[in-house]
């Protein structure tokens, strides 16, 4: 049986749209509004704050767990999927092929997403536990770790988080303008994200063009100075976080070359023995470049490279140094450790021989962390986390956690997949169960529309982001880029109510 259909004045389609989430068509000036029977609308009312990975995983494994649920998402910006748009390297565009299934999820008849909307600020958690049977806090961890050392409040060092923001795009790191005008650039911490960013100061400008970086940031690393990076780890090379995709496309980045100290893997051709496979490979890898006599080919690539990337082990910021100027960063210094037990268990300790490195740029990717959102919601401060059982919030019936928030910033896509899964099973579980009570209505966005809007707040649908989406294709396209990103949240929203 086809939907009933209305035709409303553009207007009214446009409320009932927010305060019911159905799907609206254009149709003569008209707004055609596809309904539901009220015996088919769902029961069960749940809400996801945060528009990433997690939230989106979240979202999915419950629409397609229960026939009788209703999800909304909440995103503080008007564009959702989070780390996916400003976090993955934008020469890694595999990676962001998952955005297709995010967009099936928002676009799912039981699914509503409503950007521009800051929980904590707009609306308060307990206003969304009023209104819903369940609210998942899956926000993500937007929080620097702070290394601790003097000196990290100097001009040069950044964060890495926000310097990937940079790059990528994220409204609030678009005026971050780094100084790219030195010769060498330290990062601290040897994860995937120290190599992206590595990478991404290294990679030629011909190939970075082809991305979705932003204008913004091309045309800086287009005037770059920096011509070495060396990338530095308190642990030894079977600890490094990266995994061997990241290591790979640093020994295999055009016109640089490695500069790896071979004593730094004495001893590791033994320990290959014993380590997990992944692991091995790894090691592998960093033994050959570190120590075999590179072909030919290869000789001559490295002979001619004007560019050079290192990794440094056993090594841990003591002090950031200031220039004569006394503002920007000139150096670093840094203790020289070794290690104490095995393995991932392994503990750094300080010899009490320190050295300084010379560099201009400091980037600190040490971990994000999570913040908390709400007084009303548990928090560690120690973890960053909200404390949790399988991803139920502890003393907090109907309150829940997912992702990062849930676990601490850790794996990557796929893990975020599976930790939201589990989650979401325990929302279903206590959804059908009895441990919640389900019957009593909630209104669900019906009850937080009223809040918003005598709030001034104007939420952006998901058909308003596929405006800016298309906006941003369209610029791309016309510089040979997939697309050109908005980086001014009030250009957004213009966009998005076009």
């Amino acid at each position: 049986m086809s939907s009933p259909q209305v035709l409303l004045s553009k207007a009214a389609a446009l409320n009932l749209l927010w305060t019911s989430g159905r799907r609206i068509n254009r149709f003569n000036g008209h707004v055609r509004v596809i309904t539901r029977s009220a015996s088919s609308a769902a029961h069960q009312k749940v809400c996801v704050v945060g528009g990433g990975p997690a939230g989106f995983y979240t979202a999915q494994h419950l629409l397609k767990a229960c026939q009788d649920v209703q999800v909304d998402i909440y995103e503080r910006l008007p564009v959702p999927f989070g780390l996916v748009r400003f976090g993955v390297a934008p020469d890694h565009p595999e990676v962001k092929n998952v955005i297709s299934t995010f967009t099936q999820t928002a676009r799912h008849a039981r699914c509503c997403y409503y950007g521009n909307v800051n929980v904590g600020t707009d609306v308060s958690v307990e206003e969304l536990r009023e209104a819903y049977h369940a609210v998942v806090l899956s926000y993500g961890a937007e929080g620097n770790r702070s290394m601790g050392v003097p000196g990290e409040d100097l001009e040069g060092v950044y964060p890495a988080k926000d310097f990937v923001g940079w790059y990528n795009g994220l409204p609030s790191n678009r005026e971050l303008n780094p100084g790219l005008d030195c010769e060498t650039a330290v990062i601290l911490g040897q994860g995937n994200v120290a190599l992206d960013v590595a990478r991404i100061l290294l990679s030629p400008i011909d190939e970075l063009k082809k991305t979705d970086i932003t204008q913004r940031s091309l045309d800086a690393l287009a005037q770059s100075q920096v011509r070495r990076v060396l990338i530095v780890g308190r642990r030894g090379p079977l600890q490094i976080a990266g995994t061997i995709k990241e290591l790979r496309e640093m020994v295999n980045l055009p016109d640089t070359k490695p500069e790896l100290v071979a004593s730094e893997f004495e001893g590791l051709a033994e320990a290959l023995k014993v380590i997990p496979r992944p692991r091995k490979r790894l090691t592998e890898l960093m033994l050959k470049t570190a120590v075999d006599p590179p072909a030919e080919k290869e000789r001559q690539r490295r002979q001619a490279a004007s560019r050079s990337w290192g990794l440094r082990f056993l090594r841990s910021p003591l002090e950031v140094l200031a220039g004569p100027d006394g503002a920007r960063v000139a150096g670093i210094r840094l203790a020289v450790n070794r290690l104490e037990g095995t393995g991932d268990g392994s503990v750094a300790v300080p010899t009490g021989e320190v050295e300084t490195v010379d560099c201009g740029l400091v980037i600190t990717s040490i971990g994000y962390k999570s913040l908390p959102i709400d007084p009303a919601v548990p928090f560690d401060p120690r973890k960053a986390i909200v404390p949790n059982s399988l991803g139920r919030v502890q003393q907090a019936p109907g309150l829940y956690c997912s992702g990062w928030l849930k676990t601490g910033p850790i794996g990557v896509i796929a893990t975020t997949m599976n930790n939201s899964f589990d989650t979401a099973h325990s929302v279903v579980e206590d959804l059908t169960s009895g441990c919640l009570d389900v019957t009593s209505a909630k209104p669900g966005s019906t009850g937080i529309a009223p809040l918003l809007d005598k709030r001034g707040v104007k939420p952006v649908s998901f058909s308003d982001w596929e405006k800016i989406n298309q906006e941003e294709r369209r610029r791309g396209a016309a510089q040979g880029k997939p697309r050109e990103k908005l980086l001014d949240v009030e250009e957004m929203l213009k966009t998005a109510r076009t």
